[in-house]
């Protein structure tokens, strides 16, 4: 089985090209065959694209651990990158991914790939008790969960306890993603993030949005402006309150290779 491992910011895919035959293997299964980074491939998560309508492509995403990821910006870069190096899409030409989470526009631009993410859904903030604390916790769906907390100093704060006690809180039934944030200027947020099924990534393109759209909606941030991660820069752009938010950061192949089967 071929396969093809691509990052974006460290956030790291193994992608199926599942557009002619889909393997007899049970998918989640595979994903956590494939994503083991001592006994697999290695990867956050795993990447599969399969024919949409017409001439779109359509992502089917699964986390580490095995369960379905609804949409992912990093992943969805990768995605396109993959399609126009391999011939599923036109160069140069917006390629239209169907996702668990709706449609979804890719473009490429000077330096790297824009993808529309939709429209940010935000709920009222709580306060949530996790790692011997409460917390200040603004809850944003981007097609998938997110809890976006803003801290002061971002290095001072336990994600490895503070992560896995907020994703499976009672709060979140589905369990969620978390996003630690510390507001280093209007236009520039700083983060790291706790990825539901795969722990502590070095960059997450839905949680960028989450915290961009929580800063822009609590008067922390404008509405152009950049994340930065451990795995590197993310720039976005919310025109509207009521619009999508666009996301744009870069999104490479690592290697490729054949998978003999399980040992």
């Amino acid at each position: 089985m071929h396969f093809t491992k691509l990052q974006a910011l460290g956030n790291d895919y193994v992608c199926l090209d599942l557009t002619q035959a889909r393997p007899g293997k049970e998918l989640s299964k595979l994903a956590r065959t494939l994503t083991d980074r001592h006994f697999g491939v290695g990867g956050d998560g795993l990447l599969c694209v399969l024919p949409g309508e017409g001439e779109r492509l359509r992502m089917l995403l699964y986390n580490a651990d095995g369960s379905r990821g609804a949409m992912c910006g990093n992943g969805i870069r990768c995605l396109a990158a993959y399609a126009w190096a391999h011939g599923l899409a036109k160069v140069g030409h917006p390629l239209e991914v169907e996702t668990d989470a709706g449609l979804r526009v890719i473009t490429a631009v000077p330096g790297g790939i824009r993808a529309e993410m939709g429209c940010p859904v935000l709920e009222k903030s709580r306060r949530l008790a996790a790692a011997g604390q409460t917390w200040r916790v603004c809850p944003v769906s981007m097609g998938n969960p997110h809890a976006v907390l803003f801290v002061p100093h971002l290095d001072n704060i336990s994600l490895e306890r503070l992560g896995p006690e907020l994703e499976h809180h009672r709060a979140f039934p589905d369990r969620t993603n978390v996003e630690v944030v510390e507001v280093a200027a209007p236009d520039l947020l700083r983060m790291r993030v706790w990825e539901r099924g795969c722990g502590e990534t070095l960059a997450c393109g839905t949680g960028a949005c989450a915290a961009f759209a929580a800063a822009v909606s609590s008067n922390l941030a404008v509405r152009r402006g950049r994340v930065e991660l451990p795995g590197g820069m993310l720039s976005l752009d919310w025109p509207a309150a009521d619009g999508p938010i666009y996301l744009e950061g870069p999104a490479f192949t690592v290697f490729e290779g054949e998978w003999p089967g399980e040992s």
